[in-house]
């Protein structure tokens, strides 16, 4: 068989990772950068971008902070164009939105990427590919980019002080990897894309075993392994079966829900785990496939054990009204959509029965 040329944007140029990867990185970003420019968002990990500059500082840099005001989104990036003309690399400090903006800033000027997850919660850190919302947090498409950040930062000490919930939101967006491939990808005769699909399955079972000790234990070793699964592993799944390697409905579902601003609280990958219950959903009922019914038994337990969303009730929309779900499911079934990445066909119709849980009731647990 002869295999069509096509381009993998793989992996970071390089990657360092575990307790006192930053110190480490110091000299690395040296090399990159002489004036770099410092982007962050959340009060909350405020301190630590802190800390990032006076490091910088004492490694005789000249850094330059910026802030997000919203999540990645057109306005804040074309009012960030100015400031980060006057550096020469973009750091970026934070979570997945974050370090999708530093990324997609970085790409559009040319300048070196450096990307230092302060939570699990996304493989953004890792990949080149940017998803771009409104000033509201509703999606609107993703951008792929040229290259992978230049250099990825994941130090262990920056990580642990995320709250729990960041790293149960990663778990969630972590173990679509293998719920969404398998179904795009799985009958693939291309070797790297089976390859990818099948480290998407090793680490959903790493996950199902981890999960629950790395939640309650932030020193044990399966936190470790949980968290770099979450923010490493599934970037190198995406790297290397690329676009062949698709998401499918659970992030189009996620993308639908951004739509409604009552769910605007709920993080990326709770919104992605409850999406894998709807895509499991659709596979047993349109797709005549039995065996997503005992998945969907298996993943329940875990997702509940996390304090992850499994119903709308979860999510916040027990109220949301009949147009509102409408138009999530529209805005998940337009044309393009990585819904149609499913083996058969959905109508907005079919994916609010799904959503829903039956036709009627819109609060009723999976």
């Amino acid at each position: 068989m002869v295999v069509s040329a096509y381009s993998h944007a793989l992996a970071p140029t390089v990657m360092l990772r575990g307790q006192g990867a930053w110190g480490e990185a110091l000299s690395r970003i040296a090399q990159l950068s002489q004036k770099p420019l410092v982007l962050g968002r959340s009060q909350a990990t405020e301190s630590l971008r802190k800390q990032i500059i006076i490091d910088l500082q004492a490694a005789d840099l000249k850094p330059t902070l910026a802030r997000l005001h919203f999540d990645c989104c057109e306005e804040d990036l074309c009012r960030l164009v100015s400031q980060v003309r006057s550096c020469d690399a973009v750091v970026a400090t934070g979570g997945g939105k974050v370090l999708d903006a530093g990324k997609l800033l970085a790409h559009r000027l040319n300048l070196p990427c450096i990307t230092v997850p302060l939570s699990a919660a996304t493989c953004a850190g890792w990949t080149a590919l940017s998803n771009l919302y409104s000033p509201d947090g509703a999606f609107k498409s993703d951008i792929t980019l040229d290259r992978c950040p230049d250099l990825l930062v994941f130090d262990h000490s920056f990580v642990r002080q995320a709250p729990t919930r960041t790293l149960a939101s990663g778990i969630a967006d972590a173990l679509a990897k293998w719920y969404e491939a398998s179904v795009s990808s799985g009958d693939s005769s291309d070797g790297l894309v089976q390859q990818a699909v099948q480290m998407a399955r090793l680490m959903r079972d790493q996950l199902l075993i981890d999960s629950p000790l790395a939640i309650q234990d932030s020193s044990s070793a399966a936190w470790a392994r949980t968290a770099e699964a979450c923010a490493l592993t599934a970037g190198i799944v995406g790297g290397l079966g690329g676009a062949r390697c698709r998401t499918v409905a659970a992030h189009a579902v996620h993308n639908g829900l951004t739509q409604l601003r009552a769910c605007n609280h709920m993080l990326h990958g709770e919104k992605v785990g409850f999406g894998i219950l709807v895509q499991l959903r659709l596979e047993e009922e349109l797709g005549n496939n039995r065996l997503a019914a005992q998945a969907r038994r298996q993943l329940m337990p875990l997702l509940k054990s996390l304090g992850l969303p499994v119903s709308l009730n979860d999510l916040g929309l027990a109220h949301a009204s009949q147009g509102d779900l409408q138009a999530v499911c529209a805005f998940a079934c337009q044309e393009g959509s990585d819904l149609h990445h499913l083996p058969f066909s959905v109508t907005a119709t079919a994916l609010l029965e799904a959503l829903l849980g039956t036709p009627k009731q819109s609060s009723v647990r999976f």
